[in-house]
């Protein structure tokens, strides 16, 4: 479990390094003004699920896949939540500023959901022991 927070600090700091560098270079036609909160949220969320995750098969390794796609679906309604928050606050009348949350949204979404997928597959699977067949 240490180091899957290892490697999420270390993606965290990489993405604030690449977005504080976009933001130096073309401010905020390229980066939204909230790009650094929806990493921060998406880090935030990728730390959780996948600790309740590892808890959950710790518990009972033949519910891995409930747990596992259950913390997919959290994710999912979670971050539909957010997006549907922003738009109802008004966010879809700032015109550009719209397309710039929403794809800094979903790059944070995808980049935090697939190093998931990769820890989650290479650190928690029940069946990916040593000399086991996963057959």
């Amino acid at each position: 479990m240490l180091r899957f927070f290892r490697n999420l600090l270390l993606l965290g700091l990489l993405l604030y390094g690449t977005l504080y560098l976009l933001n130096a270079r073309y401010g905020t036609d390229v980066v939204h003004p909230l790009a650094a909160y929806i990493m921060g949220y998406f880090a935030l969320l990728t730390a959780i699920i996948y600790w309740v995750t590892a808890r959950m098969v710790k518990a009972s390794p033949d519910n891995f896949m409930a747990a596992y796609f259950g913390s997919m679906v959290l994710r999912m309604l979670l971050s539909m939540g957010i997006v549907l928050v922003y738009l109802y606050k008004g966010g879809a009348h700032e015109g550009m500023g719209t397309y710039t949350f929403l794809g800094a949204f979903f790059i944070g979404y995808f980049l935090f959901t697939g190093f998931e997928v990769w820890s989650v597959l290479t650190n928690l699977r029940p069946f990916s022991k040593p000399g086991e067949s996963s057959l």
